[in-house]
């Protein structure tokens, strides 16, 4: 009777009174699944956010480039420059014909290139005003809708040089 008590007290002894959990729960699991899920949504938003704004600012450094491309032309042919010839407007989805003087066949080239460039369509067009005294004003306009939050639907490049 001593020994069956002995083991029953041995047993009760064995059995802990509190038990305390280990390992992971799987209310834990999910927590963290769900913050890392919104961590990355929002990895990804800025990375969409990010490319959107590159495109917006790669379309101006176009726009700045093509004014100097055609502020350049000006420059190798000055007296029909300063006598008005490159002065009026292009609009990229109808270039004026490469007619037989130098002027029309660089406006036509620079009208090409303004709707590679930016679009070939009715929002890109390029404006070009010279004075006599060679004070010049190129200003190029396109569509720039895709420049995400604040963007707006046209971008404007002005530039300004004396040839």
């Amino acid at each position: 009777m001593i020994c069956s008590r002995l083991s029953s007290v041995r047993r009760a002894q064995r059995i802990p009174q509190h038990r305390f959990q280990g390992g992971v729960g799987l209310i834990e699991v999910m927590i963290a699944v769900l913050v890392l899920s919104i961590g990355f949504l929002g990895v990804g938003a800025l990375l969409a956010m990010s490319l959107s704004t590159n495109n917006s600012a790669m379309s101006r450094s176009l726009a700045t480039v093509d004014s100097y491309t055609i502020l350049d032309a000006m420059r190798a042919d000055i007296a029909n420059a300063q006598a008005g010839s490159y002065n009026g407007t292009v609009v990229a989805n109808n270039c004026p014909s490469a007619g037989t003087t130098l002027a029309s066949w660089q406006l036509n080239t620079w009208c090409t290139q303004l709707g590679h460039d930016l679009g070939a369509d009715a929002n890109t067009s390029g404006t070009v005003t010279c004075s006599k005294l060679g004070d010049c004003k190129i200003t190029i306009q396109f569509d720039d809708s895709r420049a995400g939050v604040g963007g707006t639907d046209k971008q404007q490049v002005i530039t300004r040089a004396i040839l």
